[in-house]
C-alpha cells in the first residue's frame, strides 16, 4: 500500500550492502537447485525438520506452544488437537502443507489471503477468513506478559480497499520487472503487517504469505531451513526492524530499509545454513544414523530422550525409544533410572577407547 505508492523512492536505489545480500541469495539459489539433483535424501530429511520447526516457531512467536511430543503428533497428523493452542498449531500446519504442495497453483489475491486465514483457524470456533471489523494494532508481548503497541494499523473500514490496493500494486510491480522480486516481497509483507487486515493471526499469516510469495518467485530455502525459526531466534530484531521502518508509514514518509535489511538477512542466513546442513545431513544419512551419531559424538556420556529429540527433530519419540531400546539390547548404552526423564549412558566395550556405537549396527528395520 503506502510502500508501493512510494516504491521508486523506497527501492529505486538499492544500497550497496543490500545489493550484495541480494547477490548472495541469488547465487545460493543456484546451489539449491544443484542440491536437488545431488542430495535428494538430505533435502528430504531437512524438509521434515524444517516443517516441524516452522510450525513450532511461528506459533511460539505468538506465545502458542505445545509439548515436543504433542507437537510431533500434531505435525504428523497422528492426533487431534486437545485445546485451543493445539487447534491453532494444527491449522498452521494445514496451511503450510497447502503452500508446500501447491504454491505454483495458488493465486496471490486478497480472496486467497482470506481463504488461507480461514483455513488456519479451521479447527477452532473462531470466525475467520474475513477482514477485521474492529480496530486493532501491532503489539508486542513483553517479558512480564503485558502488551506494548508497536504500530497503529489501518482502520477496519478502510481495510478491504487497502488490501485490494496492496495486491494490485504488488502484482503490477512484480510484472513490470523493474525491481528485484525479493525487495517487492519484503515490501508486500511489511505493508500487509502495517494494514493488519485480520482481527487476529496477522503475524502467522504474514509468515505463511512470505513462504508462498518466495516459492512463487523461485526461492525455496524455506522448504529445508525454517524461516520461522530464524525469525523466532531473532525476535527482538524482528520487532525493532518493523518499528524502525514504520515511522511515517501512514503519510508515505517512512523508510523501509531497516525492514528490508532484516528480511533479506533472514533469507541469506537460511541459504547459508542450507549449504552447511546439506553436507552434514548427506554425510550422516538416515534418522537412525543421526541418532547413532549424536550418541557417539556427544561430549557427555550421559543424555536424555529430550537431548536426542533436540538433536534429531525429525525423529518421533516412538522412533527414538525404539532405537535406544535396540542399542541397549546390543550393550551400547544403559538406562540410568526409569520414566520419561530418565537418563542414558553411553558404554565402552572392549578397548577402553572403543566407541560401542561405532561397533554396534542398528538394524535397518528401525
Amino acid at each position: 500500500m503506502h510502500t508501493f505508492r512510494t516504491l521508486d523512492r523506497q527501492i529505486g536505489m538499492v544500497p550497496a550492502a543490500m545489493a550484495r545480500t541480494l547477490g548472495e541469495i541469488d547465487r545460493a539459489r543456484g546451489a539449491e537447485s544443484a542440491f536437488r539433483g545431488e542430495h535428494p535424501e538430505a533435502l528430504r530429511t531437512l524438509s521434515e525438520i524444517a516443517r516441524i520447526q516452522s510450525v513450532e516457531s511461528s506459533n511460539a512467536i505468538e506465545n502458542i506452544t505445545a509439548s515436543a511430543r504433542r507437537l510431533h503428533q500434531l505435525v504428523a497428523e497422528k492426533t487431534k488437537p486437545a485445546n485451543r493452542g493445539e487447534e491453532e498449531i494444527a491449522g498452521y500446519r494445514t496451511v503450510l502443507d497447502t503452500i508446500d504442495k501447491g504454491a505454483a497453483n495458488i493465486p496471490f489475491t486478497p480472496s486467497v489471503v482470506e481463504q488461507l486465514h480461514r483455513d488456519m483457524y479451521q479447527f477452532t470456533n473462531t470466525p475467520a477468513g474475513r477482514w477485521k471489523s474492529v480496530e486493532n494494532s501491532i503489539q508486542e508481548v513483553l517479558p512480564d506478559g503485558t502488551r506494548a503497541v508497536r504500530f497503529q494499523t489501518v482502520p477496519a473500514i478502510a481495510t478491504p480497499a487497502a488490501m485490494a490496493d496492496l495486491h494490485e500494486r504488488f502484482a503490477a510491480a512484480r510484472d513490470s520487472g523493474e525491481h528485484h522480486q525479493l525487495l517487492l516481497i519484503g515490501c508486500y509483507v511489511f505493508d500487509f503487517l502495517a494494514i493488519h487486515p485480520f482481527r487476529d493471526g496477522n503475524g502467522r499469516i504474514s509468515r505463511l504469505l512470505t513462504t508462498l510469495a518466495l516459492y512463487q518467485a523461485g526461492y525455496e530455502a524455506g522448504r529445508f531451513i525454517s524461516l520461522e525459526r530464524l525469525i523466532d531466534d531473532s525476535r527482538e530484531t524482528y520487532y525493532d526492524a518493523l518499528r524502525a521502518a514504520g515511522h511515517g508509514w501512514h503519510e508515505g514518509e517512512h523508510d523501509i530499509a531497516p525492514w528490508l535489511r532484516y528480511f533479506l538477512g533472514i533469507l541469506a542466513a537460511a541459504y547459508r545454513e542450507l549449504e552447511g546442513q546439506v553436507g552434514t545431513v548427506a554425510g550422516r544419512g538416515s534418522k537412525r544414523e543421526a541418532i547413532h551419531r549424536f550418541i557417539r559424538d556427544s561430549i557427555s556420556e550421559e543424555f536424555t530422550v529430550a537431548d536426542v529429540r533436540k538433536a534429531v527433530p525429525a525423529a518421533s519419540q516412538s522412533y527414538i525409544n525404539k532405537t535406544l531400546t535396540r542399542l541397549r539390547e546390543q550393550g551400547a548404552i544403559e538406562p540410568l533410572g526409569a520414566g520419561r526423564g530418565a537418563r542414558w549412558r553411553r558404554l565402552k566395550v572392549g578397548r577402553p577407547d572403543a566407541d560401542p556405537v561405532e561397533r554396534f549396527t542398528v538394524p535397518a528395520c528401525l
